[in-house]
Order: structure tokens, then sequence, then C-alpha cells
């Protein structure tokens, strides 16, 4: 495969404290298309860079522009989706699987991980955080504690959880009904490995870390969100003093949802029957869209609609469903 004229290097800013302590790592742009992460980095950096702002301790790693060939194309992927199937690749067979070999041992070196994205449709921003402790097969973990911790003191007060387990759902339903509807690298997209993003990977390597969606794309206030979730992060590990960071408004527990259900495109013609905004309500048996053949998607209980992509290609995820958690993260 030709990678001519493709970005050759990948922008890695480190801050090394001259006392020892955690070591955070902060991307943005991991989809090219996703840039108020890009500009909360700038501000953090210019602050530090002029004094406005003291790292007291630890090691701070910042990844402004993970995907420079999606941002370069101003889209939310350059080849392939980066925040897909993630891992060290044996022999490169795109430009994502190069970015991959360099950003895969960066989270692999970090104890904690903050990633910084912005959605199509319009909406508040929200954290997308990992599993309970466990010692299972598809995501072990024992650090949800201290991962819960990180995703309440970032300041929205949505909270999701179930990627992987729905993820790893809608792969076994699209393998099953592959001759349905082909996708653009099919065999990427029936891997089993294929809902392994930043986070999940940084899981793996025994760190733990969450995916901060900021906003709306284009969302004026989204930079800031960023640029704040950034500075808590850093207070929360105590590599900047708690005055560094602004405080959050008091009294306003988090609203926590379980996504359980991921359903893909199948045609090109497939439509949504409104535009639909990520966490709209919806009710058991509401039309959500239309196939091609004029099926009807209907609501399987009460919940949200999160993530409807009205763009999304044909074989690959359309929108996800969710409903209220159980899970309790006052402790």
């Amino acid at each position: 495969m030709s990678f001519d004229n493709h970005p050759t290097h990948l922008r890695i800013h480190q801050y090394a404290g001259l006392k020892s302590g955690p070591k955070l790592l902060v991307t943005a742009a991991v989809h090219g298309n996703e840039t108020c992460g890009v500009s909360g980095i700038e501000q953090v950096m210019a602050a530090l860079d002029s004094g406005a702002l003291q790292l007291l301790r630890g090691t701070l790693t910042f990844v402004p522009i993970a995907n420079p060939l999606a941002h370069q194309l101003g889209r939310r992927e350059g080849e392939r989706n980066l925040n897909r199937n993630l891992r060290p690749a044996v022999i490169a067979q795109d430009f994502e699987d190069r970015v991959a070999a360099r950003l895969c041992p960066l989270l692999a070196s970090h104890d904690v991980l903050l990633d910084l994205h912005s959605f199509q449709s319009q909406g508040k921003a929200f954290v997308m955080l990992g599993p309970q402790d466990n010692a299972g097969d598809l995501e072990p973990f024992a650090h949800a504690s201290a991962e819960a911790a990180l995703a309440k003191c970032l300041g929205p007060t949505r909270i999701v959880e179930g990627w992987l387990s729905t993820y790893e759902l809608g792969l076994r339903r699209r393998a099953a009904n592959k001759h349905e509807a082909s996708a653009p690298r099919q065999d990427l997209t029936l891997d089993p490995h294929y809902g392994v993003g930043t986070t999940e990977y940084m899981r793996s390597q025994g760190g733990y870390g969450v995916t901060l969606e900021c906003g709306q794309h284009l969302d004026p206030q989204a930079p800031e969100v960023a640029r704040l979730a950034i500075l808590r992060s850093m207070a929360l590990l105590g590599l900047i003093s708690p005055e560094s960071a602004p405080a959050q408004q008091p009294n306003q527990p988090a609203e926590v949802l379980q996504l359980y259900e991921v359903i893909d495109r199948q045609h090109p013609d497939d439509c949504f029957e409104q535009a639909w905004t990520s966490f709209d309500a919806i009710s058991k048996g509401q039309k959500i869209g239309t196939r091609h053949d004029g099926s009807a998607v209907l609501a399987p209980a009460d919940g949200r609609i999160v993530f409807p992509n009205s763009k999304a290609l044909t074989g690959q995820e359309w929108f996800y469903l969710a409903r209220p958690s159980a899970r309790d993260l006052s402790a």
C-alpha cells in the first residue's frame, strides 16, 4: 500500500515533573474531525509553557492529533477508524495501523488516559466509563473505583457504561448476518477485537481511562469542556494543585446509563424517522427508522437513543440504545 502524501509523524508533548507521580496521557483527534480536544490541549500547554500552570509531580503527555491523516482530511477516519481494532499490527495494512504502532506503546507506558472526543448530533457532554471490576474474558479490570472517580471529576453529569459488551453483541450479530450488508474493510468489522479502542486498550495494559464526549463537533463550548476536564484530571491525580482546576457545580448527581444494544445500518437507504439527538427519550414500540425495504425499526423498550448517525456506512453502527444503570458511583 502506498503512503504517499500521508503524514509521517505523531506530535507528542511531554511534561516531566521533578517529583514522581502518576503518568497521565491526554489524547484528542483520534477521529480527525473531532477538534475540540485539540483546542483544549493547546490551551493547557500554553498555560504550562507560560508558567501560569505549574506541574507539581508526575508525567503529563499530550497527543493533540492522534490521527493526523484523518485530521488533515477533515473527516472522522483516514483509511479506517483508529478507535476500533486498536492494537499493534504485525504488518501494517493501513495508515491507522502505523499510528497504532506508536500509540499503543505510549498508552501502555502510562497509568491513566483521558481521551477527548465530540459527536455529530446535538447534545450535551457525557463520559464513557469502563466495566466494573471483574475477572471475565471480555474486559478483565481492577481499577473501577479509580476510573469512576475520574469520570465524576470531569464536569459532565451524564456517564455511560457498557460499551464493549454491547459492541461484542453487535459483532456476533454482524458476523451471523455478514451476507446481508457488505461493509468497507469487512475483515476488520467482523474481527472480535474490533470494539477495542483507546480506553479498552489502556485497560488491557493494566491502566484505566475514560472517553469524554465534549459535545457536538462545532459546539463553541466544547473546547472549554475539554480544557476544564484536563485540569480537573490533573488535579485529581495530584499533578497540579486543586486551586488550579475550576471547581464543579455542587449537588449534581450523575445520571448513569448502560448501553445494551447496537443497530447497524444495512443499506444506504435506511433512514431515521426524525433527526435524533443522542439521549433523546424513546418509548417501547416507538418508530426509530425505516429500512430500505420499508420495514420499521422499533424501540424494543423504553430508554434512550445514543450516537444516532445518519451518515453511517453500510454494515456499520447506525445507533445505540441505552437504559438506566443500576451501578452506584457514589462510593
